[in-house]
């Protein structure tokens, strides 16, 4: 389960605030795998942030019953100047997993080779995003949060990427952005839109495809 309550977040533009989560209060359920649909800059990646606890609202709260995902495929949380395996190392100390046997898993998945070894500052942007997906993929969570993840590498890496993430789907839920509707189709099985600082559930993932859809035309 995880609750909003009177939640808000605004950002500056210019002299004024733009409104993303506008006193949002809903409770999403427990185990869905929900997929987060809305225009480009409607504040989905920032509710994906806001739910993991990497930024906070202006005002209200989240809670949640279960563990949450950091968003997947979002590597601004690394330490720079760290190595990818060090990095790897401290996740597994703040979550509590075994420290080796996650090293092992995110370099074999991420595929990152020597770099794997190197600090964080060296990384391509893909790079990052392949270490977080491996690192979150590596540890349970009830919920895993997901920002187009699949998007990232080449097409052998996004099968895998694809096949992992199926595999965690069986035992939890997520909450997945995607402009991809065979992805949400695949993974999903209920839909949020996000419009104007509003958050709506659909309990039937075809009836939030269609008023997306409709709100893009």
């Amino acid at each position: 389960m995880i609750r909003f309550q009177n939640l808000t977040k605004s950002y500056p533009v210019g002299e004024s605030r733009k409104v993303v989560i506008d006193d949002l209060s809903l409770t999403l359920p427990t185990g869905k795998s929900l997929a987060l649909l809305g225009r480009n800059g409607a504040g989905k990646s920032t509710l994906l942030q806001l739910i993991a606890g990497t930024i906070r609202p202006d005002s209200g709260q989240i809670i949640s019953d279960g563990t949450i995902s950091w968003p997947v495929g979002f590597g601004g949380s690394f330490h720079r100047d760290l190595t990818g395996a060090q990095n790897v190392r401290f996740i597994a100390r703040v979550y509590g997993v075994d420290t080796e046997s996650l090293v092992d898993f995110v370099d074999d998945f991420a595929e990152l080779g020597k770099h794997f070894h190197m600090p964080i500052r060296s990384y391509s942007s893909g790079m990052r995003s392949r270490l977080a997906f491996g690192a979150s993929m590596g540890i349970r969570f009830d919920t895993y949060l997901v920002d187009e993840v699949t998007a990232v590498g080449d097409a052998a890496f996004r099968r895998k990427s694809r096949a992992v993430f199926a595999e965690r789907m069986k035992q939890s839920g997520a909450i997945l952005v995607s402009h991809e509707m065979g992805q949400v189709r695949e993974f999903c099985d209920s839909g949020l839109i996000l419009e104007h600082g509003a958050l709506r559930y659909y309990p039937d993932l075809e009836e939030a495809i269609a008023a997306h859809q409709a709100m893009m035309a």
